[in-house]
């Protein structure tokens, strides 16, 4: 008897088959002595259309809402249905005793599986591998210690939940709003909260009205000082008048040290790498979109097996794992990173709480290397990068903590107080790691009225100084900023919008929809997005019910919630959501709707941006008429100007047209009205009453004749 296993992927099969020797390659699986190994993919089922409950829904109306079935259907992907027949036909093999889950180790993984083997029947005994990375040592100890599939039948329920609660509430509310307003708008379970934090930014941006404000900088010689109110300790004058005074009352003066405080300021270690650190890292470092760094993360993992697994919202590593940071360690101790290695294997590692904690992991440990040999020339310019990042953070754990002396200095001046601060390096400790790079791990921008970070001098209590000069800086308040991708992972994280894997995706359906746009670095709401947050529910818009939804996702995986309850609220909120839509009455006018008409129905068109550049769409849903905005260019070239011509629709079907010469010629070659007009213009034109041939081309030749002859 031989066992079934299921992988997410083909490339995933394909490992998994070479580990487990089943060597014989045919069209939708793999076999051998012991294994058929085989593959999803990606989603295989999905939940049900509402026109397959009922034909009616065909048509989006308002009136058919909310569309809430008793009971949930499936249905297989016609796309890939062949894959799926393929699976089907090899779970009734008798020969197969049992299956081996073996989709990625969470949730969307174990729905993937589960819901196959629930359209294919299956009755018989199933396994669960869960390992946190594709090496083939990672792999042989997975399958020498499979885990009873019953063990994840709450993580299956909670999957369950959301994809029903993303169905019940993205599909009755985007239908509810695209019916009511007769246009393509899109609402759902964390993408609308996510826009609302977007939108609520840009209008304090909106509403912020800087201020002007001034710095005092005294010059003292061997270093600098910054006048600051006595008690406060505030630094900004709001009083240009004021500050002009004090800058002429200190400078030349006397002052003395009343107060000098050292202390020894310990940074430590950064934690390691979740997914949702790692996309705000590489967003801030290199522009990463999260989408970007997700997708490159996915191959470091399953294409070059480098890093373990990608999804995860833990930063810790677990106890069972120490014993292999040594071979991890030696992986890594290649080109940049050689000597940093061989410095922390030196002597025994020193692992604390901050790197090891069992009770701080829920399914998967942070990313970390593998014990996978690497060969960086391997690497994209983009895997190499976010594989740099990987690695220095996890060598940095083994390090110990910056050290550094923090020197604080309270200098008397005429009644004035100023303060100095500098800082003098101990031992850089795991700073040492990122070498010359200024690594920070905090996103926030530095505080640019805080006063220079200096060297300071051997100084004393009680010790006289003076003020050789006095420096006024001219300042001014600045809005907030707006949200980066890394900013607003970081607010998705905080208000527990969504799961590590699935904040990229609800950033690039923002952007896709057009309701959120890229201006550089930062993301802006589009004018579809801001008419959208506002014919929303109030409810959808805020992330406190999102967020509490999600907790409770998190309690059925865990075994706390309850399925039903979880989802009988679901459908009491998605009606509530779609009453509300319905007694709105807020009125929707598309922010890129132009004057040019839909020549199909009339209707004025909308301009949007794609993949290709800008294109013209009919406002009309039921027409959906669609134009390049930007005409595509022929390879063939004018007879004047030689250069390329525009490709045309007209009544008479295709033709190219030079714009600058205003040429026309039907694609074809056939003619038609459009051109036969322009031919006899152009044989006018050039006539210049000399007898002409029948052709165009007769026309031509006289003209090119006659240039040459008045040259």
């Amino acid at each position: 008897m031989k066992t079934l296993v299921l992988a997410e992927k083909p490339s995933v099969a394909k490992e998994l088959a070479r580990v487990l020797g089943a060597r014989q390659k045919h069209k939708s699986h793999y076999e051998g002595a012991q294994y058929v190994v085989t593959w999803a993919l990606g989603h295989l089922i999905t939940l049900a259309e509402p026109e397959d409950y009922d034909d009616r829904y065909k048509s989006w109306k308002l009136e058919d809402l909310p569309i809430i079935p008793g009971e949930m259907k499936l249905k297989v992907i016609k796309e890939t249905s062949h894959q799926f027949r393929a699976i089907e036909k090899l779970g009734k093999r008798s020969d197969l005793k049992e299956l081996v889950i073996a989709t990625d180790a969470g949730r969307e993984g174990e729905l993937v599986a589960r819901w196959i083997m629930e359209k294919i029947r299956w009755k018989k005994p199933f396994k669960r591998l869960w390992i946190s990375s594709q090496t083939d040592q990672a792999i042989k100890e997975g399958f020498a210690k499979l885990k009873p599939g019953s063990d994840y039948n709450r993580l299956y329920q909670s999957a369950v939940c959301r994809s029903e609660a993303d169905w019940l509430i993205g599909l009755n509310v985007t239908r509810a709003l695209t019916s009511k307003y007769n246009a393509q708008l899109s609402a759902g379970r964390v993408q609308t909260p996510t826009l609302g934090m977007i939108i609520e930014k840009e209008k304090a941006i909106r509403a912020f009205k800087p201020v002007d404000y001034w710095l005092l900088q005294a010059d003292i010689g061997t270093f600098q000082a910054q006048w600051r109110q006595a008690g406060s300790g505030e630094a900004r004058i709001m009083d240009r008048a004021k500050a002009e005074d004090l800058s002429r009352r200190l400078g030349g003066q006397s002052g003395k040290i009343i107060r000098l405080q050292k202390t020894e300021k310990r940074i430590p270690q950064p934690l390691a790498y979740d997914l949702t650190e790692l996309q705000r890292d590489a967003n801030r470092r290199y522009g990463f979109s999260a989408k970007q760094t997700s997708n490159i993360l996915q191959r470091l993992y399953e294409q070059h097996k480098l890093v373990t697994y990608p999804r995860t919202d833990s930063r810790y590593l677990t106890s069972d794992m120490k014993s292999t940071f040594k071979s991890r360690l030696q992986s890594i101790a290649v080109g940049p990173y050689a000597s940093l290695a061989r410095n922390v294997l030196k002597q025994p590692l020193q692992v604390s709480k901050r790197i090891v904690d069992d009770s701080k992991v829920t399914d998967h440990h942070a990313i970390i290397p593998t014990e996978q040999t690497v060969l960086l020339n391997s690497l994209s310019n983009e895997e190499r990068k976010l594989y740099d990042l990987i690695v220095r953070r996890f060598l940095a754990l083994f390090y110990p903590p910056c050290r550094y002396d923090q020197t604080k200095v309270q200098i008397q001046v005429s009644g004035e107080t100023l303060w100095a601060s500098g800082q003098h390096m101990k031992d850089a400790g795991w700073k040492e790691v990122y070498g010359s790079s200024d690594y920070t791990d905090d996103e926030d921008e530095p505080d640019n009225d805080s006063g220079p970070e200096q060297l300071l001098p051997e100084l004393k209590e009680g010790q006289t100084v003076t003020i050789r000069q006095c420096r006024i800086q001219a300042r001014q308040t600045k809005p907030p900023a707006r949200y980066t991708e890394a900013s607003l992972l970081t607010q998705m994280e905080k208000h527990n919008l969504g799961t590590p894997a699935t904040r990229a995706d609800i950033i690039e359906k923002l952007l896709h929809s057009d309701t959120i746009e890229r201006q550089g670095a930062s993301l802006a709401p589009t004018g579809k997005g801001w008419q959208l947050i506002e014919l929303a529910a109030e409810e959808l818009r805020s992330p406190e019910l999102t967020a509490k939804w999600e907790l409770e996702l998190e309690r059925i995986a865990k075994g706390q919630g309850q399925m039903k309850i979880f989802l009988d609220n679901i459908r009491k909120q998605t009606i509530q959501l779609v009453q509300e839509v319905k007694q709105s009455t807020v009125d929707y006018v598309p922010h890129n709707l132009t004057h040019k008409k839909c020549p199909d129905c009339g209707e004025r068109m909308e301009e949007r941006k794609g993949k290709r550049g800008r294109f013209y769409l009919c406002s009309s849903r039921d027409c959906g008429y669609r134009q390049a905005a930007e005409p595509q260019l022929a390879n063939k070239r004018c007879p004047q100007c030689r250069k390329k011509m525009e490709i045309h629709n007209g009544k008479n079907g295709k033709y190219v047209q030079c714009r600058p010469c205003n040429v026309v010629e039907q694609l074809d070659g056939s003619g038609g009205k459009a051109a036969a007009r322009m031919n006899r213009k152009l044989v006018e034109k050039y006539s210049d009453n000399a007898p002409l041939g029948n052709s165009l081309g007769d026309a031509l030749r006289l003209a090119l004749e006659q240039q040459q002859s008045d040259k």
